[in-house]
């Protein structure tokens, strides 16, 4: 440890804990004036103070032990600290002011330091303590997963934040083959939004690391040593290492055994004083005003707060301070600070570069920085931060603050006039590397005056599309007055792509989640708004059945609640009857719950069903609850999907029936009941051509004739009203269940949300979808196939999974108001 040298000393000083807190509260203090102390230090570790912040670069091998020393013991000779290094303090004796080692030794103080930091969070799962299993908290650590590297093999990390990615990059790098399993839909997601996190963990997968998000562990697997993690929809991880780091928890053990106030960590007031006046506490053991906390820049602050008090300067206290998150893993860079959260208070200002892999969002309330989320060009996250912490007003600078520092003092230009004042080299398709001379020379040169002429002939907005409008504003300031504005309309407000646009690069870049498809297309939100979350979230479902999963928040309130909100508050409830078709006990069970709620009206609907109006939202869980019991299924009335297939009687009990008409509908309604669609579908199957189904008015038709059945679409009965186009005919019942099916799908693949089916077939015209159906027999059995596929994973009932518990939150009040009795007059 070195020569310890001579000081006059008098009051004792002891600290537990060897960690960053307690050795800052010692630099701190050992810079003022103050009366001399003995200090005595202890640490569980058998080494000196170091940097935990830096284990990870330690593990990656990119540092040595060595590098990231804090105090040597030659810090603590010259201070004339006492380090007691790998020995454990086991208790504190408060009355008689002394502390207890392992070893059963007592130390005397005055003045005692808490400063035992925190532990790591071990899932309560069989097979926890498996040799194999470790945490990630400190060098015994690093040395562990070292020892496993060098054997080579696969790493399981369990936990997708800032220290479990930091593991999984530096395992990856010692040659591991690395799985990161993390619970949530995205990683860090308490520190990044979910357009960084995609962009994470995009980076994350190119480096070779399988990510699993959305993954819970279920069980670790081995008999003596971990051979594999298995998650609860029962796929196996093979594993010769886990690394659990979901979280960490403050150490009071040991000051809750001595009697100290404590919670969730040892409570200090704000000079870190605990319940006893001759404790003091700091860093991650500590909870101060409900708070715990896991960064250096709260610690360091608590530490100055201590080093002032023990000095007996008086000082201000310890006041909580933003705090800023970066990954220590090379060539990943992002930065995050602040209010991230989507909030009607907060407005946003956002940057992206899909082909260079940027993506910024700066948050704003009352014109002040209130958070920033940065990923692939973190340079201005210091000037950001200094926004934020200053409160700066911004309002001067909004236009061009998310550029950053260097591009501030500048006056916006009109868009055409921004475009038009660019240089000829200046680029404008990133993705193609067009730039804006050889677009202009197109127009000017070909005579083109349309974005699809200068797309096909330059290839600009051809990829992500994202540079479309400033190709558009090209044709404006090149053409002048004879430019047209094209007819295009895009999806919203967010993007300049229209909604086919977006159907086509999904598919095209096999973009699989919400995050990719802002990210990639270039999204001018960080989330997405209210006209195209729904209409991404149908077109992911639709697109990629069985692996993106169906983002209820994304959706209508209807959809989101499985029932028709009413003018009044209330739900209507609409139970599925099969093509119309009911029986005694089902009628019974509809007149039951609506005596046993009070179901103000009950009433027959114009598709063949019972609607009932009036139903208490928190009611609806019961409600479905008692029809299902008696065997009812949802009947989707509210859904952007199959609604009814309205039948008649046909040729079972009618005298013109030519077939099976009630049959066929059944069927039709069984093989389609569950499906998503761009906008509500209903069909009919009429039994004769007297169409006492209406079929001539729906989506899609069916018209029983002698010969078997002809297939009528885009038929509609509300505000437009339009009479069916017969498509064709077929012979047998098999292929108009065939038939239909691949129509839907069609509709399906390609309308845009919102869109009718008659609307859709006005836009891709009735005799490609004649060919498509009719002629083009591959495209139809794939298309029949693919609806079979979505069909697995979308036909369940939500009623029954809502009455069984699933997403209990939305039919319970927020508060209970009791009315305030009046107070009599006197």
């Amino acid at each position: 440890m070195g020569q310890i040298e001579k000081f006059p000393q008098t009051e004792r000083l002891v600290v537990i804990g060897n960690g960053m807190a307690g050795g800052r509260a010692m630099e701190e203090l050992f810079a003022k004036q103050h009366a001399p102390m003995k200090v005595t230090v202890f640490g569980a570790e058998p080494r000196v103070n170091y940097n935990r912040i830096m284990l990870s670069p330690v593990l990656s091998g990119e540092k040595a032990f060595e590098d990231i020393i804090i105090h040597d013991h030659a810090w603590y000779a010259k201070h004339g600290v006492e380090l007691r290094s790998g020995e454990p303090v086991v208790a504190i004796d408060r009355a008689a002011k002394l502390i207890e080692t392992a070893a059963g030794e007592k130390v005397p103080y005055d003045k005692l330091i808490v400063a035992t930091g925190s532990m790591p969070f071990v899932i309560p799962v069989p097979g926890a303590n498996l040799e194999g299993v470790v945490t990630f908290r400190d060098l015994d650590d690093v040395e562990k997963m070292h020892g496993a590297a060098e054997k080579g093999g696969a790493a399981v990390v369990i936990g997708g934040g800032l220290l479990g990615l930091e593991a999984a990059a530096g395992l990856a790098l010692k040659g591991m083959k690395v799985s990161v399993v993390h619970l949530m839909p995205t990683l860090m997601e308490r520190q990044l939004d979910p357009s960084a996190g995609y962009l994470l963990q995009k980076a994350i997968s190119e480096r070779g690391i399988e990510v699993h998000v959305g993954a819970n562990t279920e069980a670790i697997l081995g008999e003596d040593h971990v051979t594999g993690v298995k998650l609860k929809d029962g796929r196996v991880l093979p594993a010769d290492l886990v690394v659990m780091a979901v979280g960490i928890r403050p150490n009071s053990a040991l000051a809750k055994a001595a009697g100290l106030e404590c919670n969730r960590g040892v409570v200090v007031d704000d000079l870190m004083r605990t319940s006893d006046p001759a404790i003091f506490a700091v860093g991650e053991c500590v909870e101060h005003r409900g708070q715990c906390y896991g960064l250096v820049a709260p610690l360091y602050d608590m530490a100055k707060v201590l080093a002032a008090e023990l000095a007996g300067e008086q000082p201000g206290g310890f006041i909580p301070a933003a705090t800023s998150t970066k990954l220590k893993v090379t060539g990943i860079d992002l930065f995050s600070v602040g209010d991230f959260s989507d909030d009607d208070e907060n407005n946003e200002v956002v940057l992206r570069d899909p082909s260079r892999g940027i993506y910024k969002r700066v948050i704003l309330r009352d014109d002040k920085v209130v958070g920033a989320v940065l990923y692939g060009d973190t340079n201005d996250g210091a000037w950001y931060f200094d926004l934020l912490k200053k409160g700066e007003d911004v309002a001067a600078i909004r236009d061009t603050l998310i550029f950053g520092q260097a591009y501030q003092g500048g006056s916006p230009l009109d868009p055409t006039a921004a475009v038009a004042a660019l240089p000829d080299d200046a680029e404008i398709c990133g993705c193609n590397g067009v730039c804006k001379g050889s677009i202009v020379s197109a127009i000017t040169e070909g005579g083109l005056t349309t974005l699809e002429d200068v797309r096909a002939k330059t290839k600009a907005s051809a990829s992500c599309g994202q540079c479309a409008g400033k190709v558009e504003l090209l044709l404006a300031a090149t053409l002048g007055d004879g430019y047209e504005k094209s007819g295009r309309k895009p999806m919203c407000k967010c993007t300049d792509l229209t909604h086919e646009e977006v159907r086509g690069f999904i598919k095209a870049k096999q973009l699989k989640s919400l995050p990719a498809v802002m990210q990639e297309l270039g999204w001018k939100s960080s989330g997405g708004c209210p006209s195209c979350q729904p209409a991404l979230n149908y077109y992911l479902v639709c697109d990629w059945p069985g692996e993106y999963q169906d983002d209820y928040q994304a959706r209508f309130i209807n959809e989101r609640v499985h029932a028709n909100i009413q003018k009044d508050g209330t739900y209507s409830v609409v139970p599925r009857m099969w093509g119309g078709v009911t029986t005694p006990d089902e009628l019974r069970a509809i007149a039951d719950v609506a005596d046993r709620f009070k179901i103000p009206m009950v009433k027959v609907t114009g598709g063949q069903r019972i609607d009932l109006l009036g139903v208490k939202k928190q009611d609806l869980p019961a409600v479905w609850a008692q029809l299902n019991a008696a065997g009812m299924l949802s009947g989707f009335a509210y859904a952007k999907g199959l609604r009814t297939v309205k039948t008649c009687v046909g040729s079972e009990f009618c005298r013109f029936g030519t077939q099976d008409s009630t049959g066929l509908g059944i069927k039709l309604e069984k093989l389609m009941c569950g499906s998503w669609t761009p906008a509500k579908v209903k069909l009919g199957v009429s039994g004769c051509p007297r169409n006492c189904a209406e079929s001539t008015v729906k989506d899609i038709g069916v018209i029983c004739v002698d010969s078997g059945y002809d297939l009528h679409v885009a038929g509609a009965a509300g505000l437009h009203v339009r009479q069916t186009d017969l498509l064709g005919h077929v012979d047998t019942e098999a292929e108009a269940l065939e038939y239909c099916a691949a129509i839907l799908q069609m509709y399906r693949e390609e309308a845009a949300y919102l869109d009718r089916l008659y609307k859709w077939v006005e836009k891709t015209g009735l005799e490609r979808l004649r060919k498509t159906i009719f002629e083009d027999h591959e495209a139809r059995k794939g298309l029949y196939d693919r609806f079979l596929l979505s069909q697995r994973y979308a036909r369940r009932d939500p009623w029954a999974e809502r009455a069984a518990g699933k997403d209990l939150h939305e039919f319970m009040p927020l508060a209970v108001l009791s009315p305030v009795a009046p107070i009599a007059a006197e």
